[in-house]
Parts: structure tokens; sequence; C-alpha cells
């Protein structure tokens, strides 16, 4: 594995955990009955961003260490996924 692909990897991994991280524990102004004028009731009162940030960077660096260490072993490789055969034989 590359330094880009580790890297690439790790980008990845940290964007999609912080889209799941986002919603959690958000509280939003129709919860709180407070909407202000021209925004949507949906729109987060308190979001916590900056907690949520090292949040989503510890769970991705956890990540990324099994993934990478999973790829680097040799545990599972591109043969593995290679259902069809397409991919030339060993020699």
């Amino acid at each position: 594995m590359t330094i880009t692909a580790a890297l690439v990897l790790f980008a990845v991994i940290w964007f999609l955990t912080l889209l799941v991280v986002l919603p959690v524990r958000i509280k939003t102004q129709g919860d709180l009955g407070d909407i202000v004028p021209g925004t949507h009731a949906g729109a987060p009162e308190v979001h916590h961003l900056k907690k949520k940030i090292w949040i989503t960077t510890g769970i991705s660096l956890v990540l990324w260490a099994i993934i990478t260490g999973v790829i680097l072993s040799g545990l599972i490789s591109v043969r593995d996924f290679d259902w069809l055969n397409q991919l030339e034989p060993r020699d």
C-alpha cells in the first residue's frame, strides 16, 4: 500500500464516519420550539461540531488502523473478490 493509497483510504473512512456521527444527539430548532424566522424547523440549534469532528477522527483512526493492517497482512487481497475469475492465474 502506498502512502497516497493510505491517505485516500483514511479520507474515505473519515468522511463516511462523519456522515454517521453528525446526526447523533442533535437538537433541532423544531424540537426545542425556538424556530428562527427564515430557517427550517429541522435546522440544528446546538450541533457540537468541534466535538463531533474529534470523535470522527478518533473512530476513523481506529478503523483505518484495522483496515490497513488487514490489507498489509495479505489476509484479504484483490483476488479474494475475483468472483468472475477475470484475473490472470498465479504462477
